[in-house]
């Protein structure tokens, strides 16, 4: 699907206040995932600047929004008010959660018990954030402290503030 659209700004609006946005009215996104009034991923991109992993924000009366971050307004160079050329598609890519923090939940039963436990959108706060680790120390100790907070049966938000402060 594709279509050219203005980029957007909310002034007030709650959580959202001061993102930049393209709206897809209801009917672009029923093309893409019919029935739907959840969020959801896209791919596709916006200008000449890929994306993917992207979310669809329901808005209500069945339009949805697409944030349009820093990164990538830098990428496009247009600010609020500019028109850009939009293509979207729905991303049915799934995120594999990371294979050392599986290998080392899979030696601590307890912890990984409750890591499936979780959704998996809970699951992948704690493998991405061993993923975004950049050198093999801290990847390590991300990992250590997973299992720690799981084993407590701690969710992620609970496990960062309780290791907030500590080196």
């Amino acid at each position: 699907m594709s279509f050219s659209t203005t980029l957007l700004q909310f002034a007030e609006h709650g959580e959202k206040s001061g993102w930049t946005y393209v709206e897809v009215p209801a009917a672009l996104a029923q093309e893409l995932l019919p029935g739907n009034k959840k969020m959801f991923q896209v791919k596709g991109q916006i200008d000449d600047h890929k994306i993917a992993g992207a979310w669809l924000l329901p808005m209500g009366g069945g339009d949805f929004i697409l944030p349009v971050n820093a990164p990538m307004r830098k990428a496009i160079h247009k600010r609020t008010g500019a028109m850009v050329a939009v293509q979207l598609a729905l991303d049915t890519h799934k995120y594999k959660l990371n294979e050392e923090l599986m290998d080392c939940l899979a030696e601590e039963p307890e912890a990984l018990h409750f890591f499936k436990s979780l959704p998996p959108s809970r699951q992948n706060y704690f493998s991405k954030w061993v993923d975004a680790a950049k050198t093999d120390e801290t990847k390590a100790t991300r990992i250590a402290r997973c299992i720690y907070g799981l084993q407590r049966k701690w969710d992620y938000g609970q496990m960062i503030r309780f290791y907030k402060g500590k080196v």
